[in-house]
């Protein structure tokens, strides 16, 4: 057992008619009107979308000093901006300190679940104090083996907010913001909690893979080599810059692959061809 030291057309077509007589007569081709359809681009009118953001600190915005609500602000600015969108609704569930097992819970509360009903797209952002937990649970003697135990029931406890969240709104999107390691400035002999925060974010990954409206937005890179300080005071949440590059990565992953998906089947106008 390994101990720790310390604490992802339409084709056209023509129509036309000959006859014949008893003599060959030669006839002009005849064009008929013909109808064909295009579909109307995404941005032809531009939809309102209602974005239900749950989980932790980082969704609540602990460590952003404008007190607008972490990365979602900075979201909301982003999507704007897109063509096919004319306003996002947030809608902000995130609570200090929450595990899997509490927002499990919260997404049938009455408050939450009429939101989840209606909402076109679900961002999470959970897991970081389900690691923390173990931390706090064996500071004294803490082992990697801890963390990888407690990760199968993360695996299960994120199995089930999916299940919940899929059963309530089975056409919305579901986006999965992965962790990120601060505890290199708390704890920085422990190097293997690099290694922690990466397989729990694989196992994110596994659960997601299953639904094929869900996505996984790692932004585990954008706290590793940088010269960057993208943390807050308390050396744990994201300072006001920390969370302005979360929501471009969470910007890019909707603009390339969840707005699209999110888009109803075109609807199709008529056009004439004579």
């Amino acid at each position: 057992m390994k101990k720790i030291i310390a604490p992802l057309i339409l084709s056209s077509l023509m129509l036309a008619s000959c006859s014949e007589a008893d003599q060959p007569v030669s006839h002009p081709e005849k064009k008929t009107a013909i109808q064909t359809f295009a579909p109307i681009p995404a941005d032809f009118s531009p939809r309102n979308l209602t974005v239900l953001s749950a989980g932790d600190s980082l969704t609540q915005g602990v460590g952003d000093t404008t007190g607008k609500g972490g990365y979602l602000p900075y979201l909301e600015t982003m999507l704007e901006k897109n063509k096919g969108i004319k306003q996002v609704d947030f809608y902000n569930y995130g609570v200090k300190g929450n595990r899997t097992t509490q927002l499990l819970k919260r997404l049938q509360s009455p408050e939450m679940k009429p939101i989840l009903q209606k909402a076109d797209l679900i961002i999470l952002t959970i897991g970081g104090n389900d690691i923390m937990k173990v931390v706090r649970d064996h500071f004294a003697n803490l082992h990697l083996s801890d963390f990888m135990t407690e990760k199968d029931s993360y695996r299960n406890h994120l199995t089930r907010i999916m299940q919940t969240i899929t059963q309530e709104n089975p056409s919305a999107s579901i986006v999965l913001v992965g962790m990120y390691n601060p505890f290199t400035k708390w704890f920085s002999d422990i190097k293997e909690m690099n290694e922690i925060v990466s397989e729990w974010n694989k196992t994110g990954q596994s659960v997601v893979v299953h639904y094929p409206n869900a996505y996984f937005v790692g932004i585990e890179d954008l706290f590793l080599n940088t010269n960057d300080n993208l943390l807050y005071t308390d050396h744990f949440h994201p300072n006001n810059k920390g969370y302005e590059l979360i929501a471009q990565r969470l910007n890019e992953t909707l603009g390339d692959r969840v707005l699209p998906d999110l888009e109803k089947k075109p609807l199709m106008v008529s056009t004439e061809e004579n």
